[in-house]
């Protein structure tokens, strides 16, 4: 099990830094927090999740970063159920972590999620 009140300050500030991207919310999502921009998930907090002892985000990843991240610090960095065949990255919030690097996961988990935007159509002359 993990420590509650780490648990509680954790995701004080996870929810303080998605209150600042572009269009971002929260909603009870398979039984934890998750993270949405527009219809899309792009982050989960996980407490405990089946009982696996971790105290962590998962959070949607550009093409390639979950195998860089967990290659570089599998202390820190997992390849989460469900969502890892899907490139997804788990991030410890149980472990030592620069908050900016959780920061950043996030914003570019924000980023690979958030609707594109349509491209314009040229007038014709």
């Amino acid at each position: 099990m993990t420590d509650a009140r780490l648990a509680r300050a954790q995701l004080a500030k996870v929810r303080t830094f998605v209150a600042s991207l572009v269009g971002a919310s929260e909603k009870d999502s398979h039984g934890s927090p998750g993270f949405f921009v527009g219809k899309k998930a792009f982050a989960y907090f996980c407490d405990n999740h089946h009982n696996d002892g971790r105290l962590a985000l998962w959070c949607a990843a550009p093409e390639g970063a979950q195998a860089m991240l967990v290659d570089s610090d599998p202390d820190v960095y997992f390849a989460p159920p469900y969502v890892a065949r899907l490139g997804w990255v788990g991030v410890r919030l149980d472990r030592e972590v620069a908050w900016e690097q959780v920061a950043a996961v996030l914003e570019a988990a924000h980023a690979v999620r958030a609707p594109r935007p349509k491209p314009k159509k040229s007038k014709k002359r």
